[in-house]
């Protein structure tokens, strides 16, 4: 009986990480270390700051290249290594 209700245990476990993992990105940054995504809800000074913190971890510079400010709209950037860099 025990072995049973731990395979259920673990069964249902597998089950939650499996959907959770088809969620999508959640209400913050999104990204690696090319670049990502900020929603559009967050200001754009926050936005910029999130930016710039997330790439200074990988020792580059964030750039911004896309602003969409309409209802689920996002914030894109890349990391470059060169502040320079544009494209």
């Amino acid at each position: 009986m025990w072995v049973r209700s731990f395979v259920s245990v673990g069964a249902c476990v597998v089950a939650l990480v499996s959907l959770a993992a088809c969620a999508g990105p959640g209400p913050g940054l999104t990204g690696n270390d090319t670049g990502g995504i900020i929603p559009s809800s967050v200001s754009r000074e926050l936005a910029r700051d999130m930016a710039a913190d997330h790439c200074a971890r990988y020792g580059k510079y964030a750039v911004a290249t896309s602003l969409d400010r309409r209802q689920g709209g996002y914030y894109g950037f890349a990391c470059r290594f060169d502040r320079q860099l544009r494209h």
